[in-house]
């Protein structure tokens, strides 16, 4: 190890430049991912209903008993305490293939869709095992991966990477709720 620490430090400027640009390149070839939340617009005209007019949609609400049990699918944060919380059937993948899906989830009333920036894991996302699928542009899935939140970045990445793989959704894994969308970007 020692030698070849020596010969980089010895070796011509123009050999190392040309091998940190070549590193460069190869930072580059990462797929750039953002996290996409529902709209609110799909829910607006739930906020502020009472239970009963709720509960004729098919809607239940809950007050949020724990910061981490009541994860908002529009503002993609957990619930502050006390919060009121819409629990609600929803159709995340509404593509004409086998694939096609609704699950349960939680839209906290007068959420404001989130603004994820580029190749950020939101917090609320980070500290749960996510089940992870790749989907392509007829709703098939042509991947899938179950991964520690903490790792999702890197499974957005490769799975991203796949030419097939138009979009991917993410699910917490434990309860199978849809929790969000990630797609590719330039």
């Amino acid at each position: 190890m020692f030698s070849r620490v020596a010969a980089e430090i010895t070796e011509p400027r123009k050999n190392r430049v040309m091998k940190t640009s070549f590193a460069f390149l190869l930072r580059e070839t990462y797929m750039n991912f953002q996290v996409v939340a529902l709209p609110e617009t799909e829910f607006q005209t739930l906020y502020g209903l009472s239970d009963d007019e709720l509960a004729r949609r098919g809607v239940r609400t809950v007050i949020a008993s724990s910061g981490s049990a009541f994860p908002c699918r529009v503002s993609l944060r957990d619930a502050d305490v006390g919060a009121r919380m819409f629990l609600l059937n929803y159709e995340h993948q509404p593509t004409n293939s086998p694939y096609r899906s609704a699950h349960a989830i939680y839209v906290r009333d007068g959420a404001v869709s989130a603004a994820v920036a580029i190749n950020v894991v939101p917090d609320v996302l980070r500290t749960r095992l996510l089940s992870i699928r790749a989907f392509d542009s007829n709703g098939m899935i042509v991947d899938a991966e179950v991964a520690e939140g903490v790792d999702a970045a890197s499974v957005f990445e490769r799975l991203l990477q796949n030419d097939k793989a138009s979009y991917l959704h993410v699910h917490n894994a434990k309860r199978g709720c849809y929790a969000a969308r990630v797609e590719r970007v330039a």
